[in-house]
């Protein structure tokens, strides 16, 4: 258990959305002040979870940054896996304009006539508007930054503060000044790095991200959604990367 003042950063998955390098996709679970924060839930991360022991039943909250299947996808099963295992505590979902309708949609595509049934649970969704406006998640303050990268919806990196420490994950885009607010101050910083030196549309490459290093104004920043190009490359990265069940302290 983490101090009053202390959180731990677990990266539960660390790929891409096609499970490069055998890793679960994107799902980063923030524990701090007796408070369990999911920031993105790809369509593995119920897997992810249970395969590292983690209880899904102690998801307080989640923070999704775009609503692309290996970001969003596992919100379905978060769900219907709390309704089966009789959860009563309360679900709050925060994601970018468009979230309730997606959510909505995925259930009844996934599990007909699943959206509508009586939980035991309350289901809260809250659509951020990519601003930077601050919004609460219990005793969490989340915020949004608009980012390069389409999904049919916006899409966003984001800061969650929490417990005195501040974790900020850029989502996926291509290089935009919104990462350097998102990143600003943060203890730790999450950034894509979905190709080494390879352009790839609305990602991230790891040589754009170095020259913008100096722009990034965090304590530690660690490198995730690694595709294969990427991968293929980690003994030439001198950055942190992520791993399934990395484990940070702040």
């Amino acid at each position: 258990m983490c101090d009053d003042r202390s959180v731990e950063i677990r990266f539960v998955g660390s790929g891409d959305a096609f499970g490069s390098g055998g890793r679960y996709q994107t799902c980063i679970r923030l524990r701090g002040h007796e408070q369990t924060v999911l920031v993105d839930c790809g369509a593995t991360s119920l897997t992810a979870l249970k395969a590292q022991g983690l209880d899904p039943g102690e998801v307080d909250g989640v923070v999704i940054t775009h609503l692309h299947g290996d970001h969003f996808g596992g919100l379905p099963f978060l769900v219907l896996d709390g309704q089966f295992s009789r959860r009563t505590s309360p679900l709050r979902v925060l994601g970018p304009i468009g979230t309730a309708d997606r959510l909505r949609s995925a259930m009844e595509v996934l599990y007909p006539g699943s959206s509508a049934v009586q939980r035991r649970f309350a289901l809260d969704v809250t659509e951020l508007d990519g601003a930077g406006t601050a919004v609460e998640l219990a005793e969490a303050t989340v915020r949004s930054w608009e980012v390069d990268h389409a999904s049919g919806a916006p899409a966003l990196a984001v800061r969650v503060d929490m417990a005195d420490q501040r974790f900020g994950y850029s989502g996926d885009t291509a290089w935009t000044p919104a990462l350097r607010a998102a990143a600003q101050g943060t203890d730790v910083f999450a950034c894509e790095a979905y190709s080494y030196e390879r352009s790839v549309r609305y990602h991230l490459a790891y040589a754009t991200m170095i020259k913008h290093r100096s722009e990034l104004e965090t304590s530690q920043l660690v490198l995730t959604h690694l595709g294969p190009d990427m991968l293929s490359h980690l003994d030439e990265v001198d950055q942190v990367t992520a791993s399934d069940g990395l484990v940070l302290h702040t």
